[in-house]
């Protein structure tokens, strides 16, 4: 206390200085319109930018929520989209697999992409009502199936991956094939068994031809880049270069077929008759 009082008394006359300033300043602002506007126009300034800055701060804490709402609402689109677009060739009747498929959001937490069998674990599990054999894909377009889940996480058999496998499609025909990876380049798949009637060229688009249970017709997988008659000229083997960056994954969404256990009912009754 002593202390301050001491500090009080050896700068009394720039304390007071400092208050009488202070009080000329409001008497000023007060008093005249112009000073007044401009007094205003630079509190609002700081304290606009102080504001601005705390905002700014409470925004980059809230991109972790915000990406999951963007993710469940790219979801939500992509199954309305597939309700718009699943028309079969009759043009008047729409397709079953509008309401057949349903898209589940889910972050990527580990991915490799240099080995010969490649696996992808996701931040999704059992609980979520994940199981095996589901399709995976991006916005883009197919990324692989999943293989092995727990209560919160699953893994994903990559796309880059010697044991998968799924039917492929020319877009602008139904001519389709097997798609498989060599385990070279990770930006390129095979497609195989393509027909040689098909009339197919470089730069055709690739995508699902619907003729699984796991993806449904017409998920992009991307763009021939070469193309490769076999020895009895009957059959193409088509390079493929992938939509995805298989490379640079961040979130991806899970195909549900909610006429899944429908389906293998009625083949698995049709195998035991």
């Amino acid at each position: 206390m002593q202390q301050i009082i001491s500090f009080l008394l050896k700068n009394k006359n720039f304390l007071l200085y400092l208050f009488l300033l202070a009080l000329s300043l409001i008497f000023t602002i007060q008093s005249h319109s112009y000073h007044r506007s401009k007094f205003v126009n630079s509190a609002n300034f700081l304290s606009g930018g102080v504001y601005g800055t705390i905002s700014n701060i409470q925004d980059y804490f809230k991109l972790k929520a915000e990406n999951k709402i963007l993710t469940e609402e790219n979801a939500r689109l992509r199954e309305k989209l597939l309700e718009q677009t699943a028309y079969t060739s009759q043009e008047t009747y729409p397709s079953t697999q509008s309401n057949e498929f349903a898209f589940l959001p889910a972050k990527v937490l580990k991915n490799s992409y240099s080995k010969t069998d490649n696996i992808i674990t996701v931040k999704i599990g059992e609980k979520d009502s994940i199981h095996q054999d589901m399709g995976v894909i991006t916005s883009k377009g197919i990324v692989g199936v999943i293989d092995i889940t727990s209560n919160d996480y699953s893994t994903i058999i990559s796309i880059l991956n010697s044991t998968f496998q799924t039917s492929a499609k020319l877009k602008k025909s139904n001519h389709f094939g097997t798609l498989k990876w060599n385990g070279k380049d990770p930006h390129l798949v095979q497609v195989s068994d393509i027909q040689e009637q098909a009339p197919v060229a470089i730069g055709d688009t690739i995508e699902t031809s619907g003729r699984s249970v796991i993806f449904p017709e017409g998920i992009s997988i991307g763009t021939v880049e070469e193309k490769i008659l076999d020895a009895s000229n009957n059959f193409y083997t088509l390079s493929v270069r992938l939509i995805n960056d298989m490379t640079d994954l961040g979130h991806v969404y899970i195909i549900k077929n909610r006429d899944l256990k429908e389906i293998e009912q009625l083949e698995n009754t049709t195998a035991y008759e």
